[in-house]
Order: C-alpha cells, then sequence, then structure tokens
C-alpha cells in the first residue's frame, strides 16, 4: 500500500502527463489539436500507453484468427489485455531495479533459434522480420520476455519450499515413480509379416531382420538401414517415430527390452503378430540410474587484469609450472598467487568434479591429461591455468540424483500455483491508475 502523499503526487504526474499529451497533439498552424499517442495506465513509476495496447491487441487478434480460437467480447478482451500490460510493466520495473538486463548477442541467438524453427536462415529471417516492419518490436518483445522470465524464476522459486518429507512421500507415489522412470527415444524397424506366409517365406524373413540387425551391429544407423531395405525392395519393411517415451508407454513387446539397453545398443529381431521388428535405442534421459565419470584435479589459474597483460600472465603462469616441476610444492603456490577464489583455500584443489562439470574448453585439457602429470599452461574464458589430475573414478550417484529430482517435480509442481499468488501480490502493492 502507498501512503496518501505518494497517492496524491501519482494523481498530480497523472494529470501533468495527460496534459502534455494533449499539448503535444496542438497544432500551431491550424490551432487544432491531434491525438498523438494517450496514456491509458500510471504504473507506479511508468505507464502503458494506447499504443501498446492496441499493438497488443491487434497481436492478439490475428493469432486467434489463425487458430480459429474465440475471443471474449470487446470490452473484456480490452480489459484483460490491459491488466496484462500492466502486470508485465511492473515486473519489467522490478527487473530494471534488481538488474536483469539482456545483451545483443542474447537476444541474436534467441532470434537464431526462431529463425531455425522457421526453416530460415538468421539473416532470411531478419529481413523477413524487416520487410513487415517489425524487426526492432520482436527483438523488443525477446528481450521483455526472456526479462521477465528471468525474474519469475529467481522471484518465484525463492517463495517455494520442498521439505525432505514431501521428497519421501513423492518418490514412494505411483505418480512419483511414474515420473521418475527413464525416458527412451527408440527407433525401429518392422519386416512385415501378412499371416498367410508358408514356413519357409516366414523363415526367409527372419533371416533378413538379422541381416539388418547385424548391419545396425557394424555401425550402420537404423534410418540409413530402413533405406537400405526399401531400395533393396526384398521384402516390404515399415518403420516409426516412437518419440521420446517412458518403457511401459512403449508397445509391450518393446517395455521388457529397452529397459535393458544402452545408447546405441540393436536388439531383434523380436517377432510379433505382423512381423519381425528390430530396435535401437538412440538416446536416454532421467531414470534413477546414474554412474558419473569423476575427476579429481587442482588447478592455479591466473587472470589478466588492469596491472598485467595477457603476455604477462602467461609468462606468470609458466614460471609457476616450471618451479612445480623443479620440486616446489603445487598447493602453497596456489595459495599464494591463484586468482580462483574458490579453490585457493585448498590450494587449488577441485575436488572431484562430475563429467561436464568443467568448462569445455578445460575439460578438453583435462581429458587428455594423464594422472599425477602437470598440464601446459592452457586458456579458459577466466584466464591462464596449470592443472594436475590427481584421480579418476565412476561414482554411483543414484540417490543424490533420484532426490534432487524429485526436488525439482515437487518445485515444479507448486510454480504456477506460486507464481500466481506473487502476480496478485505485486499488482494489489503497485500503484496503478487508469486514465479515461
Amino acid at each position: 500500500m502507498i501512503n496518501k502523499d505518494n497517492s496524491m503526487k501519482k494523481r498530480l504526474t497523472c494529470s501533468a502527463l495527460f496534459a502534455l499529451t494533449l499539448c503535444l497533439g496542438l497544432n500551431a498552424t491550424a490551432q487544432q489539436r491531434q491525438l498523438l499517442d494517450k496514456i491509458v495506465a500510471l504504473v507506479d513509476e511508468d505507464v502503458v500507453l494506447m499504443s501498446e495496447l492496441n499493438t497488443r491487441m491487434t497481436e492478439i487478434r490475428a493469432n486467434a484468427a489463425a487458430s480459429n480460437q474465440q475471443l471474449p467480447p470487446a470490452a473484456q478482451f480490452e480489459q484483460e489485455v490491459l491488466d496484462t500490460l500492466i502486470l508485465e510493466n511492473l515486473q519489467l520495473q522490478m527487473a530494471e531495479r534488481v538488474s536483469i538486463r539482456y545483451d545483443d548477442d542474447t537476444i541474436n541467438q534467441v532470434l537464431g533459434n526462431m529463425a531455425a524453427g522457421n526453416n530460415m536462415s538468421f539473416d532470411d529471417y531478419v529481413r523477413n522480420l524487416e520487410e513487415q516492419g517489425v524487426y526492432l518490436l520482436t527483438r523488443e518483445q525477446v528481450r521483455q520476455q526472456l526479462t521477465i522470465q528471468e525474474l519469475q524464476r529467481g522471484m518465484v522459486n525463492s517463495r517455494i519450499s520442498v521439505t525432505e518429507q514431501e521428497i519421501d512421500n513423492f518418490l514412494n507415489s505411483e505418480m512419483g515413480r511414474e515420473v521418475m522412470a527413464a525416458d527412451y527415444l527408440v527407433d525401429h524397424l518392422v519386416v512385415l509379416l501378412d499371416g498367410s506366409e508358408p514356413a519357409e517365406v516366414r523363415e526367409e524373413k527372419l533371416r533378413y531382420a538379422a541381416d539388418l540387425v547385424a548391419r545396425m551391429r557394424d555401425g550402420t544407423a537404423l534410418p540409413i538401414v530402413g533405406r537400405q531395405a526399401q531400395t533393396e525392395g526384398l521384402h516390404a519393411v515399415n518403420g516409426s517415430d516412437f518419440g521420446w517415451r517412458k518403457a511401459n508407454q512403449l508397445p509391450g513387446i518393446f517395455t521388457d527390452v529397452v529397459a535393458g539397453m544402452a545408447v546405441d545398443d540393436v536388439e531383434g529381431p523380436i517377432e510379433a503378430g505382423n512381423g519381425y521388428h528390430v530396435i535401437q535405442l538412440v538416446d536416454k534421459r532421467g531414470g534413477t540410474e546414474q554412474i558419473v565419470s569423476q575427476t579429481n584435479i587442482r588447478h592455479i589459474m591466473l587472470t589478466p587484469n588492469e596491472i598485467r597483460t595477457e603476455a604477462q600472465t602467461l609468462a606468470e603462469i609458466t614460471e609457476l609450472r616450471q618451479r612445480i616441476l623443479d620440486g616446489e610444492e603445487f598447493a602453497p603456490l596456489a595459495r599464494q598467487n591463484s586468482d580462483d577464489a574458490t579453490s585457493v583455500v585448498a590450494g587449488g584443489d577441485l575436488d572431484w568434479i562430475n563429467k561436464g562439470g568443467m568448462p569445455p574448453e578445460m575439460e578438453e585439457v583435462i581429458d587428455a591429461l594423464p594422472e599425477n602429470q602437470l598440464s601446459e599452461p592452457f586458456r579458459t574464458q577466466t584466464g591462464w591455468h596449470i592443472a594436475e589430475v590427481l584421480g579418476r573414478r565412476e561414482s554411483d550417484v543414484s540417490q543424490q540424483y533420484t532426490r534432487s529430482q524429485a526436488a525439482n517435480a515437487l518445485r515444479n509442481r507448486k510454480f504456477d500455483l506460486e507464481l500466481q499468488n506473487w502476480l496478485i501480490e505485486i499488482r494489489e502493492e503497485a500503484f496503478v491508475e487508469l486514465v479515461e
């Protein structure tokens, strides 16, 4: 809520801004007023303009017409759109106060994804938007959407708590077991049977299906083998794309088979009433079994700065490497020199890191580095490094992973409700005045 003085100030601001809008429309030569734009709502320290409202309503009407959707009556429709713009305005003001901003490179990446989704190159997509006169508007809409999403994630997630008891209950529930089950991406071929073939023909088709399996196990992807079979024309062969599915959502003859497959494995021929089936597991995600590769490394990092150039930084890290090779202890040198605040106290030790947990350029060096051997200096985005691998292992993180995934699932279930509660709160606490 706001105090009376602040409320009066807002109303005076409203009157002044509205008067300014009318003055801007005054034609000095004809002494006639011409409306350039209009303030339709004061929202805390900002305003919503009639042009914004009209633009958004036009977009929504166009999308509704394209998808054959029915819109509410005109007055209700306009009020709903205005309410949406007010909420967006409030969130953008909050994002500005907490310094949430997206640079042009990020916007370009999103536009690039949008271009790919329309089967267009980035340049062609931009050119198309420019021809429609909406390029700058589209960029701004993307920026605002990213900003609001980031604000909502931060503000709403901070309001959500998930207890250990909730995680236990979820994992023990039927819904929890369903959500936590792995998803499989399966490619599939079937050598068709029509049910009337003599035994020798069925045997020939079985051998042909086995030959297709052998080709895949030799390294040829299933889609290519399927095209080869179509070209050969020896027997009728069909394929299907199941998309991502859980094991119990696949055809029953595949459910138990897929659960025991590793990625790229091929199984078959699997006999069914309509033919001999061949499947390949293209990918797998989720599930409760998680064995990860971990590497224990230590490093020293030096970052170029105002008093140390790139060349000087490389020279210093090279000198530190030589001192270690000459017999000095790694840990004291790391504590005295490293710019990595997260590991300097531990003498440069980063502990055990999961595969994929390092910057790509660093992981590439570490993967090729033998244990207990000091690397050559290498560059990442954060600076120059020397590193040493202290050990490697395979670690079962299934329990931690399962509980983490369950917590995320519960958090996601709570997010929408908490988002609506938060939006209601910020709307009630804001100063909003509609302008006739």
